[in-house]
C-alpha cells in the first residue's frame, strides 16, 4: 500500500484494530511482510486455477478440485477485504480507492455466480469467471517497482499525451491520403478503413488484409513503416527519462515502517532508531510493498 495509507484511510488509535492494521498495512514489519508474501502467492495461485479451469480436458477431470480451490481463495480474499474495511477509520475511502475497487472485483464474480446459478450457460457468467483475473492487479500493492512505474507514468503523462496526439494526427492524414491514392477499387473503401490500415502499418503489425497496389501507395506504406520504427522508441525514452529524474531527485524516500513504541511512520530505509522517541526500529525489508 502507499506510504500515506494512514493519512488516506485513517489509522486506528489502539486496540485490536491497530494490531490488525499494523499487520495488513504496515508492510515493513515482519508480520506485514509475511502477510504480503502470503497474499502474493495466493493471488498467483488463484490466477493459475482460473487459467487451468479454462482447459476443457483439465476441467473435465479436475473440475471439482479446481472449484474447491477457487472457493478457498474466494473466502480468503473476502475475509481479507472485510478485515481491511474494519481496521481503518475511513472504510468508505478505502472501498472507493483503486486498490479497494480491485479487491472487490477479485471476489465479486465468484459470489455473483453463486447467487445466479440459473445463468451458468450464458456468456455473462463466463465473463464473471474471467474477471477473477483482476486479482493479478493486486500484485501492484505489494511491489515497490509497480509504484515507481506508476509515478513515472504520471509524471510523463503530458508528454505521452502530446506524443499520442501526434501519432493520431499522422494516421488520420496518411489514412486519408491513402484513401485518395488507392481508392475503393483496392480495398480502401472509406477513410476509417484507411485509418485502420495506417494504424496497423505504423505499429509495424501489418495484418496483410489490406495492402496498397499502386506504386505511390507502396511508397506511402514504406514511409509509414519507417515512421513506425521511429515512434516505438519515443514512449520508452520518455518514461526512462522520468525514471532517471526520479532516482536523481528522490534520493531515499521514507518507508511505511512504524515505531513499535510510539507508532510514528515515515522513517528512512537506513534509520535504525525512531526519529520521535528514539526506540529501535524493526528491520526494513525493501522488497515489500
Amino acid at each position: 500500500m502507499p506510504t500515506d495509507a494512514a493519512e488516506r484511510f485513517g489509522r486506528p488509535l489502539g486496540g485490536w484494530r491497530l494490531r490488525l492494521y499494523t499487520v495488513i498495512f504496515e508492510a515493513d514489519t515482519r508480520a506485514g511482510r509475511s502477510f504480503d508474501l502470503a497474499l502474493v502467492w495466493m493471488i498467483l495461485g488463484s490466477a493459475a486455477v482460473v487459467m487451468l479451469d479454462s482447459f476443457e480436458q483439465i476441467n473435465a477431470r479436475w473440475g471439482t478440485v479446481l472449484g474447491v480451490l477457487e472457493w478457498i481463495f474466494t473466502v480468503a480474499f473476502t475475509v481479507e477485504y472485510i478485515a481491511r474495511l474494519i481496521c481503518v477509520r475511513r472504510p468508505s475511502r478505502y472501498a472507493t480507492s483503486a486498490f479497494g475497487v480491485i479487491d472487490l472485483l477479485a471476489i465479486l464474480p465468484s459470489w455473483a455466480a453463486l447467487f445466479f446459478p440459473g445463468l451458468e450457460a450464458l456468456l455473462s457468467v463466463r465473463l464473471l469467471r474471467l474477471l477473477r483475473i483482476f486479482r493479478l492487479l493486486r500484485l501492484a500493492a505489494y511491489v515497490d517497482e509497480y509504484a515507481a512505474l506508476g509515478r513515472a507514468l504520471a509524471a510523463s503523462r503530458r508528454k505521452i499525451l502530446v506524443f499520442l496526439s501526434f501519432v493520431l494526427l499522422v494516421v488520420v492524414v496518411m489514412g486519408s491520403l491513402m484513401y485518395v491514392v488507392e481508392g475503393p477499387q483496392n480495398g480502401f473503401t472509406n477513410i476509417p478503413v484507411s485509418i485502420y490500415w495506417a494504424v496497423s502499418t505504423m505499429t509495424t503489425v501489418g495484418y496483410g488484409d489490406l495492402a496498397p497496389k499502386t506504386g505511390l501507395g507502396r511508397f506511402i506504406s514504406s514511409l509509414m513503416m519507417l515512421i513506425g520504427w521511429g515512434t516505438l522508441a519515443v514512449p520508452t525514452g520518455i518514461v526512462s527519462a522520468e525514471f532517471t529524474a526520479m532516482r536523481m531527485h528522490a534520493g531515499m524516500p521514507p518507508t511505511t515502517r512504524s515505531c513499535q513504541a510510539c507508532l510514528s511512520e515515515g522513517h528512512l530505509p537506513s534509520a535504525k532508531f525512531c526519529r520521535d522517541c528514539g526506540a529501535p526500529l524493526p528491520k526494513y525489508f525493501r522488497s515489500s510493498g
